[in-house]
């Protein structure tokens, strides 16, 4: 059997149940043991822009989404107006047959430098300004065209049934196309009805007319349409893989590594997590005892990050998670943690920035601000992680790292990871340790010392409701005891105390946590983050014409593991730099840390997240000496 590698895209206006589509999409083929790579890409709007989400689907591993679509479904205009010349010369187009007629100039929501593009692209072609000009164009190609009135199936179906309900119930449709898709490409029509009984699993009324909908299309799209020229097989189902979401994989961690307490301000993509936590809030842990997370939404962002402060001071594990904006705002309260040595996990989604920015869209902007955010000198960890496996088990790491430090951790996810759907081997709690770092059993009358002495910088903490074990804190240098203290002699000690701790954690934290090798070759990629899927998957596609190319993804960004990327990179020729931000801000790191400077980069600041293609076209041109020092990528509607 020929392997088989393909990405479906849904489109449709921002509230009209495109994510919901390619949730039953996805689930349908992960039933089938395939492996799912998808993401959702949206306007920062509540209703009515263009929202879409691709879903790739193959049989082998993959770890990123690729440049094209196989199969492009549409049931409004502009769906095909955006993506239509998106669609590979062998792929296909399912789209409500009465749209043919409309004009770009007919739709609103088309910004007018995309409108000016399309138009020069259909006068080039000798198209008129519609969707049948742009079908036909496609047609011409070798795309295969599916028209389908999903209005005359939900009337016919309404009839059939005996249920008038269901011909006013365009949300339908969306299931309707998922199904119309899923009969094309020869899916396993019952995968297809447990996927949608799994989405509408709370909705039991709904999820029965959605059942017999799916159904109703399916058989529809076996009998009336020629069947794809691509098929999905249905192949052994491994025990050990799940479907899940990036932003659920650090909910998950959160749960799994002991933290009890969340507070956040709502953002974007960073919001669901919090309401993912909310709506896990009571679980068992182990021998069957009952837990929970408190989760609580804040007036604003300096209240939660202030909210987590005192509840970690009580030594309850405490996390907040924000996106680039409300960072910002708690930046001056992360200094206050770092001044008093509270251990707190700050989850940063970032997007694209400045200000607003491209506020539902991709970014890896937020890097030097994490590593300089608040002012004046004290320790902290920034830590990326590069997918959704990875957000699981760093989650815990975090934690980790801030109490057995005391100190602030800055935990680097992004939209692109947040909003990711995919099949990934199921997470494994025991592989996560608690580690709670120096925690006192017993104090003495003579008082309990907060900032003592020690050698690692690290003084032992109270637990909470510990005889004799007062402290106090102040925004203000103190002395060990917490009192407010001016002393030039005691402020180099403080300084000092502080900063040793990243130097213990260069030290105590394994390499491997530190900075992950790849594969050495001549010409060596360094990365962070979410870029690690787009690469690995680059990587498997240069080898196999015969381009060897290392990666080094570096994940403890601040403190730098210098002296071990340093060891890393020692032979290699090339380094090429890969990041999803404008100005290369990890290259930054490794020009000031190293003894030798990024040779390329390659950068994308749409917005969007990278390809596997972009990447694989972007280092050929760089091995065979075609490139210019910094390669812009570009695709992406």
């Amino acid at each position: 059997m020929s392997s088989i590698d393909l990405t479906w895209v849904i489109g449709g206006p921002q509230g009209g149940g495109v994510e919901t589509a390619a949730n039953i999409f996805a689930g349908a083929c992960a039933g089938c043991g395939l492996q799912v790579f998808g993401k959702r890409e949206y306007y920062s709007n509540i209703k009515g822009e263009h929202s879409y989400f691709g879903v790739r689907v193959s049989d082998k591993t993959i770890r990123s989404n690729v440049s094209g679509i196989t199969m492009l479904v549409g049931f409004d205009a502009e769906t095909i107006f955006r993506h239509a010349d998106d669609v590979f010369d062998d792929g296909a187009i399912v789209y409500e047959s009465d749209l043919s007629a409309i004009k770009i100039d007919e739709i609103p929501t088309l910004d007018a430098p995309f409108k000016s593009r399309l138009k020069k692209y259909l006068e080039s072609k000798n198209k008129p300004f519609t969707i049948q000009g742009l079908l036909d164009d496609s047609k011409e190609r070798g795309v295969m065209l599916y028209p389908v009135s999903f209005k005359e199936i939900l009337a016919n179906l309404s009839e059939e049934t005996k249920n008038p309900k269901i011909r006013g119930m365009f949300r339908m449709q969306n299931v309707l196309a998922v199904s119309v898709s899923l009969g094309l490409l020869g899916l396993p029509p019952a995968t297809l009805l447990k996927s949608v009984s799994s989405i509408f699993s709370r909705k039991a009324e709904i999820g029965e007319m959605n059942k017999t909908a799916a159904n109703y299309a399916y058989n529809l799209a076996t009998v009336k349409y020629p069947k794809f020229r691509y098929q999905l097989p249905q192949i052994a189902k491994k025990d050990s893989t799940i479907l899940v979401q990036g932003f659920q994989s650090t909910g998950l961690g959160k749960i799994a590594c002991g933290c009890r307490f969340q507070s956040y301000y709502p953002i974007t993509p960073a919001s669901d997590e919090s309401v993912f936590l909310e709506s896990n809030e009571i679980f068992d842990v182990e021998n069957s005892r009952p837990g929970s997370t408190l989760v609580v939404q804040t007036e604003d962002e300096i209240s939660a990050i202030g909210m987590i402060i005192g509840a970690a001071l009580t030594g309850t594990r405490s996390a907040t998670s924000t996106s680039g904006p409300g960072f910002s705002l708690m930046a001056e309260s992360l200094g206050w943690a770092g001044i008093n040595e509270v251990p707190i996990v700050v989850t940063l989604y970032q997007r694209s920035g400045p200000s607003t920015g491209l506020p539902t869209r991709h970014g890896q902007d937020d890097l030097q601000f994490a590593i300089h955010a608040g002012h004046g000198d004290f320790p902290r960890i920034v830590y990326a992680s590069g997918d959704t496996e990875e957000g699981f088990y760093d989650t815990a790491k975090c934690f980790n790292f801030a109490d057995v430090y005391q100190i602030p951790v800055i935990h680097m996810m992004d939209k692109f990871i947040a909003s990711t759907v995919s099949t990934v081997k199921r997470f494994d709690p025991t592989k996560i340790t608690i580690e709670r770092g120096k925690l006192l059993e017993k104090i003495d009358s003579q008082g309990y010392v907060r900032f003592a002495p020690s050698p690692d910088g690290i003084s032992p903490r109270s637990r909470l409701g510990l005889e004799n074990g007062i402290f106090w804190n102040t925004g203000d240098e103190s002395d060990v005891i917490g009192h407010i203290s001016e002393d030039p002699e005691n402020r180099i000690y403080k300084m000092d105390k502080r900063a040793r701790k990243l130097d213990v954690a260069l030290e105590k934290i394994p390499k491997e946590d530190q900075a992950v090798n790849h594969g050495i070759a001549d010409y060596c990629i360094v990365s962070w983050g979410s870029t690690k899927g787009p690469i690995l998957d680059a990587m498997e596609m240069l080898q196999k014409e015969g381009y060897k190319v290392g990666f080094i993804q570096i994940k403890m960004l601040h403190p730098f593991p210098a002296q071990y990327v340093q060891s890393l990179l020692g032979g290699v020729k090339t380094i090429i730099d890969i990041e999803a931000n404008h100005s290369g801000q990890m290259g930054s790191l490794v020009n000031e840390y190293l003894d030798r400077k990024v040779d390329y980069y390659i950068l994308k600041y749409t917005g969007r997240p990278m390809t596997c293609n972009e990447v694989f076209d972007a280092v050929k041109k760089i091995i065979d000496n075609k490139a210019e020092k910094k390669q812009v990528l570009k695709y992406g509607v």
